[in-house]
């Protein structure tokens, strides 16, 4: 019985050799560590060339890992209206350039507040995202927009924005990370089985059945403070409590992708894998 949960890093591994190195080389080396998914970080800007994006999908295609794209950091869905022109193209270029690669899902951070509540502000970037989501369409671009749970209290992305986002959005869905709801709580708590599985239910209610069979989720350890999430730290070093978490996962059926942001990325993938054999008791 194949994994229910496809595990790999967000970026290239770090023992990524030099050749054939960078994206394509980063493909193969997540199949050849026994891994199943990538992520691209093009978190500063995308600059890629059709060209390579070509070549990228060919060893999707040949590795049978699934990839998926990190837009860059500045995309704000609550910019004001000489900054959201910037912001859109940089979700868009990576909408595009992304699809050219063959990745299946697209991962950005919504934005922020802007002193607003989220009733506030929700509308407009909503509004935003449907407009983006329609383009992408009507070039018959079939990416799925994953806006990214984010773990300060002053950013856009709490748990509760990314559905209300999904329900408002055909081709919406959250990128669930685990440790940005655990940090944002600030306090500890979100941690446990019991909180977990309220989290999934939450989900299933929102957005149904099937959607917590296609999850797309980051997982690290994480340092926190009051505010929120501090740093990303090595999933041993933290206090996050992995195996209620995977309890979870699997009492609710879910499948997917989780994807390591550990400082050690791929060391951290690799046990998240084999946790997960344990915890569920599938095989490769």
């Amino acid at each position: 019985m194949a994994l229910s949960f496809k595990f790999g890093t967000v970026g290239a591994p770090i023992s990524n050799p030099k050749k054939p190195g960078g994206s394509i080389g980063a493909v193969h080396h997540i199949k050849a560590l026994g891994l199943g998914a990538l992520e691209l970080g093009w978190v500063q800007s995308v600059r890629v060339s059709e060209e390579t994006c070509a070549l990228i999908k060919r060893a999707v295609k040949e590795t049978g890992v699934l990839l998926s794209i990190h837009a860059p950091y500045y995309i704000n869905l609550n910019a004001d209206l000489n900054e959201w022109p910037n912001s859109r193209k940089r979700l868009m270029d990576a909408v595009y350039y992304g699809n050219l690669a063959g990745a299946t899902e697209i991962i950005f951070h919504p934005g922020g507040y802007g002193g607003k509540t989220a009733k506030e502000v929700l509308p407009l970037a909503i509004n935003r995202l449907a407009d983006c989501v329609g383009e992408a369409r009507r070039s018959k671009n079939k990416v799925t927009f994953r806006p990214e749970t984010m773990g300060k209290s002053g950013q856009l992305g709490k748990f509760e924005d990314t559905l209300e986002m999904a329900k408002a959005i055909e081709g919406v869905v959250p990128c669930i990370d685990f440790s940005h709801i655990h940090a944002r709580a600030g306090d500890g708590t979100m941690n446990s089985y019991a909180e977990w599985t309220q989290i999934l239910e939450k989900y299933e209610k929102a957005l149904g059945k099937p959607a917590l069979e296609n999850l797309s989720c980051h997982l690290s350890g994480i340092e926190y403070s009051p505010k929120g999430e501090r740093n990303h730290v090595i999933m041993s070093e933290s206090d996050f409590k992995l195996e209620e978490l995977f309890k979870a996962l699997h009492e609710a059926g879910c499948k997917g992708r989780i994807l390591s942001e550990s400082p050690n990325l791929e060391e951290d993938a690799v046990m998240y894998q084999k946790t997960w054999k344990k915890i569920s008791g599938e095989k490769d």
